[in-house]
């Protein structure tokens, strides 16, 4: 990186942080760039040295994205004292970052990667990535509910303080119980919290599918690196989201 990119950009390289994130650390005044506290947009490249909240930072040359099954029961954290941390029970680099959490009781496909725009790009809701579940409930799945779930539904958003409407997507039953969803946003517990105002109580929950990537043979606990077929796609429709903002 011997060219000068932008200070948030170079952070978000990083894998430290988002650069949304980084945006804040450098307002928040917590930023250096050799030794001079650091100004919003200013450029830099490989040979300044950048320092974040005390840590140099340096751009992550070797960027890594993985697939792993995260069972339930496990959080999706790395706080240190929580037994239930997937980082203190499997086998994942510290320095990777998690792409849309899934409850402790949830469970299936979680990507991790080292590269922070890549991570912040995915998880934006702006972005309407697809993520699909495949879902089994504690009663009889009727033609009405999967109407009903695919037309959208009012739920609270704590963030804002308000009720929202989910997204319309995209529901398929599967059998008697069960069904897939395909959504494009992320409300905390969006899929149960759905299914409860219909008076349906979720018993398994399971992410089968994140954009391009598939849980495919993996079991729980297991982890893959991604494919290069499957990198390059990734990152294509992730560059073509920012392209139509």
């Amino acid at each position: 990186m011997n060219d000068k990119v932008r200070l948030n950009k170079y952070i978000g390289a990083s894998g430290f942080c988002s650069r949304r994130k980084a945006d804040e650390w450098i307002a928040a005044g917590k930023v250096s760039v050799n030794g001079k506290p650091a100004d919003m947009g200013m450029r830099v490249n490989e040979d300044d040295e950048v320092v974040v909240a005390g840590k140099i930072i340096k751009p992550c040359e070797n960027k890594k994205i993985v697939a792993f099954y995260k069972p339930e029961g496990f959080a999706c954290t790395s706080h240190r004292g929580d037994a239930s941390a997937i980082f203190a029970n499997f086998p994942l680099d510290k320095d990777l970052k998690y792409i849309g959490r899934l409850d402790k009781d949830s469970e299936g496909l979680l990507l991790l990667t080292n590269d922070g725009d890549l991570c912040n790009e995915v998880a934006k809701a702006r972005n309407m990535h697809e993520k699909e579940y495949l879902v089994t409930v504690n009663k009889t799945v009727t033609k009405e509910f999967l109407d009903e779930m695919a037309g959208g539904v009012p739920i609270y958003d704590a963030n804002r303080d308000r009720q929202v409407v989910t997204r319309p997507c995209v529901v398929k039953k599967q059998d008697a119980k069960s069904f897939t969803i395909i959504l494009t946003q992320g409300y905390n517990r969006q899929i149960r919290r759905m299914c409860e105002y219909f008076e349906y109580r979720v018993i398994k929950l399971s992410r089968i599918r994140v954009m391009n990537v598939t849980l495919g043979d993996l079991k729980p606990g297991q982890i893959r690196e991604l494919t290069l077929e499957e990198v390059d796609k990734l990152r294509k429709l992730v560059s073509g989201s920012k392209g139509k903002k």
